[in-house]
Formats: C-alpha cells, sequence, structure tokens
C-alpha cells in the first residue's frame, strides 16, 4: 500500500483551556472561568511563542524536509499555531504551505462535558462521573461524545485520505493530543491501554512532534512527542 512519504503530527500550542484547567487543578477548585466552545479557545500568550518558535525552527530545515502539504484541525487554536508558524518560517524566508482544514481532525468531543473539569463534572454529573471511573477513559462516551474508538475511526479515514492523496509527499497534520493517540493506535496497532502506559511517561506536550517515515510499504514511528525544536536558538 502507498504511503505519505513522512508524516508529521504536531499538537496545538499551549491554550487558554491548557493553562485554565492547571490552574483550577493546582487550586483544588472547580471553576476555570472558561465561556464558550471548545472550538473557539485561542493559543494563551505562551502558546503563540512556542508556535513561532516552531515557525523559527522550521525555516533553519533544509526545503526537501519542509512539509509539501498541511492538513490542520478546524479548531482555533490548531488554526493559530499553523498560521503563526508559517507566517513566521516565511518571514525568514521558507517556502511553507498554508493548511487545508479537515473536521475529522478535532479532539475527542465530550458532548455534555464539554470544558468541564473533573471536579465539575463531579458536582454537576455525579453518575457520569462514575461511569468514567468504571468504564476507564478510553472506553468512557460522554452523553452527546465519543469514545477513543470513534476518535480513532475518523483520524484512520483521515490518514487513509492523506495516503491516498498524498503519497510520497512530507505532510503535517496539526491538531490535538487526542489524534496523535489515535494516529498510533491506528498506525502502530498500540492498544489504548499501551498507549496509556506510554503517556504516563512521555506526554504529548503543546506544540510537539510525532514523526513517522515509510520505509518498506508502512509508517514507522521515528520520533514521538518530541519538543527539542522549542529550544532551538538559530544560527
Amino acid at each position: 500500500m502507498d504511503t505519505v512519504a513522512q508524516l508529521t503530527l504536531v499538537r496545538h500550542g499551549q491554550s487558554a483551556a491548557n493553562v485554565a484547567f492547571a490552574d483550577a487543578h493546582a487550586r483544588g477548585v472547580a471553576a476555570h472561568g472558561l465561556t464558550g466552545r471548545d472550538a473557539d479557545v485561542e493559543l494563551s500568550p505562551l502558546g503563540w511563542q512556542q508556535a513561532t518558535q516552531l515557525g523559527r525552527w522550521l525555516a533553519a530545515q533544509p526545503a526537501d524536509e519542509r512539509p509539501e502539504h498541511v492538513v490542520c484541525s478546524p479548531y482555533l487554536r490548531a488554526r493559530q499555531t499553523w498560521t503563526r508558524a508559517a507566517a513566521t518560517a516565511a518571514s525568514l524566508g521558507a517556502t511553507v504551505p498554508s493548511a487545508d482544514v479537515d473536521d475529522r481532525l478535532v479532539d475527542r468531543l465530550m458532548g455534555d462535558l464539554e470544558l468541564l473539569t473533573p471536579l465539575m463534572i463531579a458536582e454537576r454529573f455525579p453518575a457520569e462521573a462514575a461511569r468514567l471511573t468504571a468504564d476507564g477513559l478510553y472506553a468512557y462516551q460522554p452523553p452527546g461524545g465519543e469514545t477513543f474508538d470513534d476518535v480513532a475511526a475518523r483520524v484512520r479515514a483521515a490518514l487513509a485520505d492523506l495516503n491516498s492523496r498524498h503519497a510520497g509527499r512530507l505532510v503535517w497534520v496539526v491538531a490535538h493530543d487526542a489524534v496523535v493517540v489515535a494516529a498510533r493506535h491506528v498506525l502502530e496497532g498500540l492498544p489504548f491501554v499501551d498507549l496509556d502506559a506510554v503517556l504516563a511517561t512521555t506526554p504529548i506536550a503543546n506544540t510537539s512532534l510525532t514523526r513517522y517515515i515509510r520505509a518498506e510499504g508502512r509508517l514507522n514511528l521515528v520520533e514521538f512527542a518530541a519538543t527539542a525544536h522549542l529550544t532551538y536558538m538559530g544560527t
């Protein structure tokens, strides 16, 4: 089966929700002050810096190692990440493509639990909190939301289209940690329980890169959740 020559998965930069959830957790409170939709959450100031740093690093790469095609989650934080990275690279003289948007690359849909912290879920939906504990993170389906099998199904379809339409090319996907997890499940056949053990020691950091290279007709993992590019200092 033909595939892309290289697939790079990028998690979006730090978002306002990442900051708010971490702050609420640190303070042991339920409320985080966020309003609106998950799809509209913006990058934090640090997230903008991370996207800029990604663009600087990208500009320093050889032209034949930069992406030839980029596809992005429609969520604002993902689109902002690539827009800033691409603009930064272009300002430094590097040619990079604008991103297509694929709705199948959205974050895991949480339905009624969208943008709720664990404490908010426990307070507002105690039965769901109990179900989550009983079912486990990957099998649990929030009301109106998705299991990780659902996420994997749409990511599998998106990757199949990329392999078909962009075989032999260097492709980047800018999306979410759930998409990276689902991609590893799809491409490597790793059970979610095994992936959970990997994530316990190597979390998918904001703006991290996960890379696959084609060899012998399949995509092989060569880099997971890498962040060295975020400390690139230039020449």
